[in-house]
């Protein structure tokens, strides 16, 4: 399926792609396949039950990557069953995302869900990005659903990042780590005008001396909305720690519900949850140096986010 201007542009935004990727990878257009490619050790199976893809790591794969990116237009509603087989000893990159163009007045929804397989001492970093644009008056919608299980020794690092466009969301997270397995979630959230945003991400420490960090960061401008939940369960001897904060402007609201709950005595959990707004003393200083208020204000969002 051939790609447009606006189909590419899409692409550089969710996946940072600028032109077709070199090693794995399956582009998802309107509910149909725009293009593929597999490597010696990496294979992508189109499911026969569900619409969805099955990926499959062999083994021992170092240095590979995989993407996986979804490009839809207004009036569709597209869902996704999407299933990763990350082998034993493996070391790759998975970069999913969704991109919305949407220019007419009906609804455009992307529902994903990804299940993942992390096994034994194997190395993971997704990254999951969302973004909308459009003119239309039609609602951008998307909702990732995402279970992981990571075996012993297995190494998850999550960067889930929505910084523009997307009118709502539910995003629904969970991880369950084995024995020594670490995870590291990294969220950078945008909401503005009376965009919706809900995310629930709940981590099972149930393996011996697993480890799991949460650093959630979201700006609320305008009259948009927030809502986050952020749990972490701890079921043997382990160390998590989650850090919540947002950055409130306008008419906007935002909630933190940071929750850790130990189920063994050598459980050690720990959560903080920050709301407030941007410091007059960062402005002065940034304007000081020639800066508007607005370009200021731009510089501490910015880097805030990033």
């Amino acid at each position: 399926m051939p790609l447009s201007v606006i189909d590419k542009k899409i692409l550089e935004e969710v996946a940072d792609l600028h032109e077709i990727p070199i090693g794995a990878y399956n582009i998802r257009k309107n509910g149909e396949g725009a293009g593929r490619n597999t490597t010696a050790n990496i294979d992508i199976i189109t499911k026969v039950d569900k619409p969805g893809i099955d990926v499959i790591i062999k083994p021992g794969t170092k240095g590979e990557s995989v993407h996986i990116p979804v490009i839809l237009s207004e009036d569709m509603n597209d869902l996704v069953y999407n299933t990763f087989e990350v082998g034993a000893d493996s070391d790759v990159l998975i970069v999913a995302g969704c991109g919305i163009h949407n220019s007419g007045c009906n609804t455009a929804q992307h529902d994903g869900i990804h299940e993942f397989f992390v096994r034994k001492g194997a190395k993971m970093k997704y990254v999951e990005k969302h973004y909308g644009e459009g003119d239309g008056s039609g609602e951008r919608v998307l909702n990732p659903k995402t279970i992981i299980n990571v075996e012993e020794g297995g190494i998850v690092e999550l960067e889930m990042i929505q910084i523009k466009g997307v009118d709502k969301t539910k995003r629904d997270t969970t991880v369950v780590l084995g024995k020594n397995a670490r995870l590291i979630v990294t969220e950078r959230l945008l909401t503005t005008d009376k965009q919706d945003a809900e995310s629930n991400i709940i981590v099972e420490l149930r393996g011996e001396n697993s480890t799991a960090q949460i650093i959630s960061r979201s700006v609320v401008q305008d009259y948009s909305n927030q809502v986050f939940h952020l749990s972490m369960r701890g079921y043997a001897k382990c160390r998590g720690h989650i850090q919540c904060d947002s950055i409130i402007m306008d008419n906007g609201r935002v909630s933190s519900v940071p929750e850790v709950s130990a189920f063994h005595s050598d459980a050690q959990l720990i959560h903080e949850a920050a709301i407030g707004r941007i410091s007059s003393e960062q402005l002065i200083k940034l304007m000081t140096l020639g800066l508007t208020e607005e370009e200021a204000e731009e510089t501490i969002l910015k880097g805030f986010l990033n």
